[in-house]
């Protein structure tokens, strides 16, 4: 295999599509990962999937597949395991006669088609697909579980119907309900499918009249399905389970944890908080993937200017670095890349969270508990005993946190933090009217870093689209951008949900905080007149890095205008 690979590699500089280096470094990252050169090539943006799937076709005279226009047989894919499949990285297609045709990302590879023959007695012939779309196929055929449809065949008509005064039910009916075969399928499904959907967040709503389970996709909630509302209690009262809640009481919020192991070691954690509505207890469902967590801040999205003036706030020996933005626009990922660079054996960090989203090696995290009085005002004067370096809370609430971790800026530690303001310039107002003095915001703030997300383009199904020069205008375009725009939007495919959106991409508002600010606040300057000093010296605001974004066909206007506001 390795030889197959050098000489791929071979072929691909000698035909000019790569240079030399970036086939070193390749050869590199592929060692690294474990995966195959044309991946390697792909995730360092050297070479698309589609070029080098192009390119293979056309070396080895052999056919090319796009898997996501191709229906495969079920009675096909039973002729090779799913085991087999993952070993080479291959998915059969069809069948002609004793011929079975498979598609492979490296034809060449000869174990593969020599033990697919012995295994299936069929002559093999390559089609040639690319890697990513072969582990998608794999993932669709092979773990495709019950449909919805399939799991409520197993309820019969009338099954696990309660009383209507909701202070009747018998808890031990209910228990007995929720461990049902057909409610346990049903509530593994709507976990399963969120997983595979790339969801952040479940809903299970009760209704007067209908019970609605809505997956939270990219920031958007859409509706996934609407089970009989007879189940309500029986579905709730599984997820409570799992979550170690009690079932018996459904007056009050509870919050707990459900822990999924998935295949190949994979954890999947979900935050669980049931709320008692008029129409009985609404349970939300937070995923966290820590295999997702992107802990690299140059893939995050930073441009390189407002990049490189938070690694200059973060490597600071002491002061505030602040970010802020509402909930669910990836403060906490941000903030947990900048651990991540920071975390070295020299450096003691310890963190405040409420809640412990993902734990990070190296890395002391406490969990709040506001029932005891552990809260981030009790937790960060703790800290300032255990000879810190490097402090995070989760976020600045009240006076009494602000006033320590101010302090703990100004006594020679780095502090990270969030808050929740609009903007970077009115986070400084927001501090003033917590009642923070001025002079000791000036003194210990670095750097406030506002943020949002917005869809990403589907990479699958974008295509170019013309806007009338004037709205691009109106939107804050400058005359550059409005030449040199490429603006994309998404038809919409199976890989988007033919939403025409497919992962998010950040937007950054970093307001180095210059001498020239700090007269500004300490002369009692507005947010407004703030927000125009930090843009005269070079901040983005919100709007145009959404703008930038648009003009790269990342994004498109609609989502710019969703998720800021005008300047």
């Amino acid at each position: 295999m390795a030889g197959n690979t050098t000489r791929l590699g071979e072929l691909l500089v000698r035909e000019k599509l790569i240079s030399l280096q970036q086939l070193r470094q390749a050869q590199d990252e592929q060692k690294k990962a474990g995966s195959n050169l044309g991946y390697a090539l792909a995730k360092l943006g050297y070479l698309s999937e589609g070029e080098m799937t192009n390119f293979l076709s056309a070396q080895y005279r052999v056919p090319a597949i796009n898997l996501d226009e191709y229906e495969i047989d079920p009675e096909v894919l039973k002729l090779v395991s799913k085991e087999v499949c993952e070993k080479h990285r291959i998915i059969p297609v069809s069948r002609t006669g004793s011929t079975l045709i498979v598609a492979m990302s490296d034809p060449t590879n000869l174990n593969a088609i020599d033990d697919i023959k012995f295994l299936t007695a069929f002559n093999v012939e390559p089609v040639v697909g690319s890697e990513n779309a072969i582990a998608a196929a794999i993932e669709r055929y092979y773990n495709a579980g019950p449909s919805y449809d399939e799991v409520m065949a197993g309820f019969e008509e009338g099954e696990i119907a309660f009383g209507e005064d909701e202070e009747e039910i018998n808890i031990g009916e209910l228990e007995k309900a929720s461990e049902d075969a057909p409610v346990v399928r049903l509530v593994n499904m709507i976990l399963l499918n969120a997983i595979k959907r790339g969801a952040s967040d479940i809903h299970v709503e009760p209704y007067e009249k209908k019970l609605r389970v809505r997956y939270r996709v990219d920031g958007v909630l859409l509706e996934e399905m609407s089970p009989p509302l007879k189940l309500k209690n029986a579905i709730v009262s599984r997820l409570k389970i799992m979550a170690s809640l009690d079932i018996a009481e459904r007056r009050l919020p509870q919050d707990g944890r459900i822990k999924l192991k998935l295949g190949k070691g994979r954890e999947m954690d979900f935050r669980v908080s049931s709320l008692p509505t008029l129409w009985g207890e609404k349970v939300v469902l937070r995923l966290l993937d820590k295999s997702n967590l992107q802990l690299d801040m140059t893939k995050l999205g930073f441009d390189e200017g407002p990049l490189n003036d938070f690694k200059w706030a973060i490597g600071q020996p002491w002061g505030m670095v602040l970010v802020t933005g509402p909930t669910g626009s990836g403060k906490t990922t941000t903030l947990y890349s900048a651990l991540s660079d920071l975390n070295k054996t020299s450096h003691n960090i310890s963190t405040a969270e409420d809640p412990v989203e993902y734990n990070l090696h190296g890395i002391n995290q406490v969990q709040m508990h506001d029932e005891i009085g552990l809260n981030f005002a009790m937790a960060l004067r703790s800290f300032l005993r255990q000879d810190p370096d490097i402090l995070m809370v989760g976020e600045i609430r009240d006076f009494e946190t602000a006033e320590i971790a101010v302090k703990s800026a100004l006594t020679g530690h780095l502090v990270l933090s969030t808050l929740h303001t609009n903007d970077a310039p009115s986070t400084i107002s927001r501090l003033l009217n917590m009642g923070v003095e001025p002079f000791l915001i000036t003194a210990s703030v670095n750097l406030v870093l506002a943020q949002r997300l917005a869809r990403k383009v589907c990479g699958d199904c974008k295509q170019p689209v013309q806007v009338d020069p004037q709205v691009l205008y109106d939107m804050g375009f400058t005359d550059e951008m409005v030449r040199n725009a490429q603006l994309m939007k998404g038809a919409g495919c199976r890989t988007c949900n033919n939403t025409g959106y497919k992962g998010r991409v950040a937007l950054y508002e970093v307001m180095r905080f210059t001498e020239g600010l700090r007269e500004m606040v300490l002369q009692g300057a507005s947010t407004a007149e703030l927000k125009a000093a930090s843009i005269k010296q070079g901040m983005l605001s919100l709007r145009m890095a959404g703008n930038l974004k648009v003009a790269e066909g990342k994004t498109t206007m609609e989502e710019v205008l969703r998720v800021t506001m005008q300047d």
